[in-house]
């Protein structure tokens, strides 16, 4: 998959939204809710470097392949960074986002979730 790709399935999940924080963050979030699951780094030399939250039990083995580090400021939630979606298999990357989405997503009220169908 490539960035565009990426975006795209990551915009495709119910009640997911796409935030674009300019300087100095420089961050296109993904959202449900008020929940990132997921972030591209926009500005040099990071950019689009791609940020999700991964399930502990894959972290450590995620952070061990080549192009996959932990993310600055949110690894100790299980962030990692992968810095191009290109190098993973469509099949991994989809797993790892969809995870992702449905952690943020069950942190949000049965209500909230209800309404945006999630």
């Amino acid at each position: 998959m490539d960035v565009d790709q990426v975006k795209k399935y990551c915009s495709s999940f119910p009640g997911a939204r796409e935030e674009l924080q300019g300087h100095p963050a420089n961050i296109l979030s993904y959202k449900v809710g008020d929940r990132k699951f997921a972030y591209f780094k926009t500005s040099d030399p990071e950019k689009w470097r791609f940020s999700i939250r991964v399930e502990p039990d894959l972290y450590i083995g995620l952070t061990d392949q080549a192009g996959i580090k932990p993310a600055r400021y949110v690894h100790r939630f299980h962030w990692v960074t992968i810095v191009r979606v290109d190098t993973l298999p469509e099949d991994h990357l989809k797993e790892l986002i969809r995870w992702s989405y449905h952690k943020a997503a069950s942190a949000l009220s049965r209500k909230v979730r209800e309404a945006l169908g999630a």
